[in-house]
């Protein structure tokens, strides 16, 4: 008998939903064969059969919540129909222990007696408390087993609302007539947090948005005369993305704040630049991150963008590719944006909103002429850059794409 249990899902990450099963219980199942997909706050992964045989039993059924180390199912090896009498021993052998321990419930263990490393890990990664979970070992000590059967007690009962019931928004039930043509579909784990976390940035930072224009000429012609010859060595198109994402770069150095955050009563000033690029899915926005773009080149930036756009569209990020941003870019162009203000990635303090290249009259040493002009946004946090920073870093940025030398020349 095999268990399939939730893994350890990232940093912060403690439950999940499941979204659903792959196979039915039953079916036979061969070794790293995915068996359930689970949604978490951030993305969504898929749970590989650990050994081959029969998914015996399904113990978590879709949309259920688990937190991590949850049983999920049960795999055996042979036919399905002797699944059950092998699982049965299991509950008198499991009521030992306890029958075993009830004369010493009294017994509470010292209160400095260490915990065991496998205790730590898993109340470290679950948030299950080891001091509220009774113990069954020696001196009444908490164990492993113990740990487990309280993360899967968790697991099972009702996920509890944190939010006050002021800020659960309830709508007027709609006429009879409009509500039969209405469809009622419940939230996806990762649409829940993202409605939260934009909520949350709203009410907590000083959220402001400045604006200006860049003249895409430069760019789009530079990017004309080598996109063939960059695609051909490197095997990836040449996009607005890595030159943005260096201008962006070199606008951070002059101007440290926009890539700081606050900590409590402190600043935090970060002297790495991890870049996210928000990416537009059918499940939702995800916020990959390009790390250490000062020390890469547009080549391994544009690549490095094109794989994480990719793998975002399947489903394939993993959770601490899309953590330690330092600062986001986000393209509304590509859908026909015009102008926009991006709401803060949290606890990053500034984010720049990319918006579509359209052509417009602009006076040019006295002349109309028509150029390729480009909106861009930078909402920021006015607790941490005042705004003769936000707008210096703006104009960085803009000196860097109307002169794209300058980010050859580090200027």
């Amino acid at each position: 008998m095999t268990e399939i249990r939730v893994p350890t899902l990232g940093e912060s990450v403690t439950e999940a939903t499941i979204g659903r099963w792959f196979k039915k219980a039953g079916d036979p199942v061969s070794v790293d064969e995915p068996l359930v997909e689970l949604e978490t706050d951030k993305v969504t992964i898929e749970v590989p059969a650990p050994s081959a045989g029969t998914l015996s039993e399904i113990i978590a059924a879709d949309g259920a919540t688990v937190a991590v180390g949850a049983l999920l199912g049960q795999i055996t090896e042979g036919a399905a129909g002797a699944a059950k009498p092998a699982a049965a021993p299991a509950k008198p052998a499991a009521a030992a222990p306890a029958a075993a321990a009830a004369p010493a419930a009294a017994k509470a263990p010292p209160a400095d007696a260490p915990l065991a490393p496998s205790v730590r890990k898993l109340s470290a990664e679950t948030g299950v408390d080891a001091s509220t979970v009774p113990g069954s070992g020696k001196d009444g000590r908490v164990t492993k087993g113990d740990m487990l059967a309280a993360i899967e007690r968790a697991a099972s009962a009702p996920t509890p609302v944190n939010q006050p019931a002021a800020a659960v928004q309830v709508r007027a039930p709609s006429p009879a007539d409009d509500a039969a043509r209405e469809e009622r579909v419940k939230m996806t784990r990762l649409r829940q947090t993202i409605a939260r976390r934009l909520k949350d940035v709203q009410n907590t930072a000083a959220m402001l948005t400045t604006f200006n224009e860049v003249d895409m000429t430069n760019v789009m012609a530079l990017r004309a005369h080598y996109k063939d010859a960059f695609e051909k060595k490197h095997g990836s198109k040449l996009g607005f993305m890595g030159f943005f994402t260096k201008a962006v770069v070199q606008g951070l150095k002059d101007i440290p704040a926009v890539n700081a955050e606050i900590d409590g009563t402190d600043l935090i000033y970060k002297n790495y630049y991890h870049i996210g690029v928000a990416v537009g899915t059918d499940k939702g926005l995800v916020v990959p991150v390009v790390r250490d773009c000062d020390n890469k080149s547009i080549a391994d930036i544009e690549k490095g963008i094109a794989d994480f756009g990719r793998r975002a569209r399947d489903g394939q990020l993993k959770i601490d590719e899309m953590q330690g941003g330092t600062f986001t870019i986000t393209n509304g162009g590509i859908y026909g944006s015009l102008m926009s203000t991006p709401i803060l990635n949290a606890p990053q303090s500034g984010i720049l909103g990319m918006h579509k290249i359209q052509e417009r009259p602009m006076v040019v040493g006295g002349k109309i002429e028509v150029r390729p002009m480009m909106y861009l946004a930078l909402s920021y946090d006015h607790r941490v850059i005042d705004g003769k920073e936000a707008v210096t870093f703006l104009v960085r940025v803009k000196e860097s794409l109307e002169d794209p030398a300058r980010l050859v020349l580090d200027l």
